[in-house]
């Protein structure tokens, strides 16, 4: 009958239960195997008819144009531009630290040391308070609820 598997189940089962609900009104136990393919058949039919009214979102996916889910672009839009408004709000020597971890290719922590004067020793533990700074942050933006109202981005911070 076109169906999936697993709608073609749920016609077997529901065919199944339609018997246990309607064996008081059997009137000839010989005719049940009968009773069983037609209802089994509406079943199927009445499953065919769902479908058709509705589109998967499985399928969805599948449109022409679209990479990914149908959100998969806003959600990582929307994810990006919250990571940058809690990164212009670091202090100032965060940002520099991070942008220089960050480039590509990576460069080494005595690069980092002569460009932005620090000691290379400093360079690790630095880097691991800009982004906790940066995670506080973004769980103020994520889970508003979930942060304290005093924390600020600069809590935390020692000037180097």
């Amino acid at each position: 009958m076109r169906l999936s598997h697993a709608d073609a189940a749920d016609a077997v089962q529901t065919t199944w239960l339609r018997l246990v609900e309607h064996l008081d009104r059997l009137r000839d136990p010989e005719h049940v195997g009968a009773w069983l393919v037609t209802t089994l058949r509406r079943e199927c039919l009445t499953a065919l008819r769902r479908s058709a009214r509705t589109v998967s979102s499985d399928s969805l996916d599948e449109l022409p144009g679209t990479v990914g889910g149908l959100d998969d672009a806003l959600i990582r839009d929307e994810r990006d531009a919250a990571l940058w408004r809690a990164f212009t709000d670091l202090p100032p020597r965060c940002q520099c630290l991070l942008r220089a971890l960050m480039a590509d290719p990576p460069p080494s922590y005595a690069e980092v040391s002569a460009a932005l004067d620090m000691r290379i020793g400093s360079i690790g533990p630095t880097r691991q308070r800009c982004l906790e700074v940066l995670r506080r942050a973004l769980a103020s933006v994520v889970y508003p609820s979930e942060t304290s109202a005093g924390t600020r981005l600069g809590d935390g911070w020692n000037e180097r």
